[in-house]
């Protein structure tokens, strides 16, 4: 029987409690939300909205086609503009998703006979364009430099290392100026996911390798999304002019991808503007981390200590874990659910968000209702 073999895969994904069900919510929603990536609470800001509004009446519903086509309209030149000026680097090239971006540099950036060495504890997005290169892959260990210089060492050729800037599970951050060194010692190029450190870390949010002094720097490339800390949707990707020219003539998914749609495109240069004027946003942000982080741990729940926004709080097991953020929905709380195959050492965890906009009192009651529900 054609696809038989779904019902056995269904059938172990519910006796080892991994069952993942889509939970459509309501623009109204009640709950408190720790489980988005809106770090800014910016998604809902009357600017962002109304630069989509007005970026949808001006340009259309949709970009009408690949970048190289007609996907390309001057408010994308515009956005890229800012993010790279913003970001400190000299070029930048905007995609439909922040998946899209790390598909494009990693496959593009990792050619064959090269070798790829990546962390352990990477996106699923840059494991799967480690996947999709025609270079060699080795993964090393999470977070070690050692680790990076010991597989450079093993090849004679072209070679990057690929490594998230802020960890999506735990919310660590690499050794980014380590990275770097170890990369230059083997004239390597360095390819860093800013996801989670943009519009967090750096001078006003400018990103991890702004904070690291590694921003602008011919060796190192960024990618980052649109969808969190600015509160809209889409990817980029920052670095050289010369890199970013290859990427438009050699990544599968920008050549192939229609292009950012421009009420996309418009809400994320309103939130970027936004931030350049508001830029205490991005301290505030960590501000919530840490006191969420150190009420937790107070309360006796096992939370790890955050670096950007992230803030991941153990769980015994993926049933236990499933059920307490169930719990904590009852209880009007929203937050991240990770367990296996999300997390790569089979720990599974609540993730809560650290939004700039939360308050002392929402702090105190999302605590409040995590320590009530804890297994």
């Amino acid at each position: 029987m054609a696809f038989g073999w779904i019902d056995e895969q269904a059938g172990a994904r519910r006796r080892a409690g991994l069952v993942r069900t889509l939970r459509p919510r309501p623009a109204d929603s009640p709950l408190l939300d720790l489980a988005s990536n809106d770090y800014l609470g910016l998604a809902h800001h009357p600017e962002v909205t109304e630069g989509a509004a007005r970026a949808a009446r001006t340009w259309g519903g949709g970009s009408t086609g690949s970048r190289l086509v007609t996907g390309t309209t001057e408010l994308h030149t515009e956005l890229e503009r800012e993010l790279a000026a913003f970001c400190g680097f000299e070029a930048a090239l905007v995609f439909s998703s922040g998946y899209a971006a790390n598909l494009a540099a990693v496959t593009a950036l990792g050619p064959h006979g090269s070798l790829i060495v990546s962390d352990a504890g990477n996106h699923a997005s840059l494991i799967d364009g480690c996947r999709l290169a025609r270079g060699g892959t080795q993964v090393v260990g999470h977070a070690d430099p050692e680790s990076v210089r010991k597989a450079l060492a093993t090849h004679e050729g072209t070679a990057i290392v690929v490594s998230d800037t802020v960890f999506s599970v735990d919310g660590d951050q690499a050794p980014l100026a380590a990275l770097a060194e170890a990369c230059r010692e083997h004239g390597a190029g360095l390819v860093v996911d800013d996801a989670h450190g943009l519009g967090v870390l750096g001078d006003g949010g400018r990103g991890a390798p702004y904070a690291a002094g590694l921003a602008g720097a011919g060796d190192v490339v960024a990618t980052a999304t649109l969808s969190k800390s600015l509160g809209s949707q889409g990817g980029v990707v920052l670095g050289p002019a010369r890199v970013i020219d290859h990427l438009v003539n050699a990544a599968r998914t920008f050549i192939f991808d229609t292009g950012l749609a421009p009420a996309a495109a418009g809400a994320a240069l309103a939130a970027l503007r936004l931030l350049v004027r508001e830029p205490r946003r991005a301290a505030r942000a960590r501000e919530v981390a840490a006191e969420l982080h150190a009420r937790l741990t107070t309360a006796g729940l096992e939370a790890v200590r955050p670096d950007a926004a992230v803030v991941s709080v153990r769980a015994p097991s993926p049933e236990q874990a499933v059920r307490w953020a169930a719990d904590c929905r009852t209880a009007g709380l929203a937050v991240g659910c990770f367990r296996p195959p999300s997390v790569p050492d089979g720990i599974s965890r609540l993730r809560l968000t650290a939004r700039a906009d939360l308050s002392g009192t929402e702090i105190e009651r999302a605590v409040r209702v995590i320590g009530e529900t804890r297994p």
